[in-house]
Order: structure tokens, then C-alpha cells, then sequence
């Protein structure tokens, strides 16, 4: 194994890296406990009949809203699995709330998800409810896609943020 260590190291703006610029996992342990919360949001866009279809509860496979809000949760608690130098998390709540997309995003036909993930701890949990949004949108796609595949992801994004060195954060 070939590692090309910088001949000059310079500190990097990138926590998950070294002087060396080797990837590390971010010591958290100094850092205060807070309450911490995370808002992450997107959207995916659809044919009106798929809305439909889910509006109705009519689906094949079933409560299509219902199955998405379960995966997104269960992939907030499973995110430092996912992502190699995230810290696992105590998360004390995690809540998914599903909208038609047109209520956000004038013009636009399907379904709007927000994740709020909270905890008390050293660290931050936006991984944590970009994940859950994410999980969420695509469980919608994969319940759907055999009656549409124009089904598009889009605008997951971190709106939210409170606790921690910043303390409250919206974008």
C-alpha cells in the first residue's frame, strides 16, 4: 500500500483529514455535549398519476408515505455505517414529515420530505438528517418506479441547524 504523504503539510480547512492529509475520524471527545438538531429537506418530483397513487393509498407494495418515513428513520440511525468517518450517534428523535411538493416548490407535482434528527452530544447530526431524507425519497422512488420512472431527487439540503460552537444555524 502506496501513501503519498504532502512534502510541506499545511493545515487543512477539512476536518476529516491530518496535517499529512491522511483521513482520520474527528476526535469529538473535548467537545461539549449539547443538544443538537439538524432540519434537512428535499423533494421528489413525479407524474401526477404517481401522486395519485400514493395520495390514494392505492399502491401495490403499500402505504408507500408510510414504508418511506419508517426507512428515513431507520437510515438516521444507521448513518456511520453508511458513511465511513461519521461518529455513531445516541439519536433522541427523528421525525419525518411528508408534503406535496408543490406546497415548497411552486409548479411542481410530488412529494416534499423534511428530517429533523436531534441528540445530546459532541457532535453535530446533519449527516444523520441528510441521510434520512435521502433514504426516504429513494424508498418513494423504489415503491413507485414501476409506474413511473421520471421520478427525480432533488434540493436535499441542510436548512437547519442548532446547537454546537454555532449554536442556531438556518440557510
Amino acid at each position: 500500500m502506496t501513501s503519498k504523504t504532502p512534502e510541506t503539510p499545511s493545515a487543512s480547512p477539512l476536518t476529516h483529514f491530518d496535517a499529512q492529509g491522511q483521513a482520520h475520524m474527528v476526535d469529538v471527545g473535548a467537545k461539549a455535549a449539547t443538544h443538537r438538531v439538524a432540519v434537512a429537506t428535499g423533494h421528489i418530483e413525479m407524474q401526477p398519476e404517481t401522486l395519485a397513487l400514493i395520495e390514494s393509498g392505492t399502491a401495490k407494495k403499500g402505504d408507500v408515505l408510510g414504508i418511506a418515513r419508517i426507512a428515513g428513520i431507520m437510515a438516521a440511525k444507521k448513518t456511520s455505517d453508511l458513511i465511513p468517518l461519521c461518529h455513531p450517534l445516541a439519536l433522541t428523535r427523528v421525525a419525518i414529515e411528508f408534503e406535496a411538493a408543490s406546497t415548497h416548490v411552486p409548479g411542481t407535482t410530488g412529494i416534499f420530505c423534511s428530517a429533523t434528527v436531534e441528540t445530546v452530544g459532541p457532535t453535530g447530526v446533519e449527516m444523520e438528517a441528510l441521510t434520512a431524507v435521502q433514504i426516504a425519497l429513494l424508498t418513494i422512488y423504489d415503491m413507485c418506479k414501476a409506474v413511473d420512472k421520471s421520478m427525480i431527487l432533488k434540493n436535499v439540503t441542510v436548512i437547519k441547524k442548532l446547537g454546537g460552537k454555532s449554536e442556531s444555524i438556518t440557510f
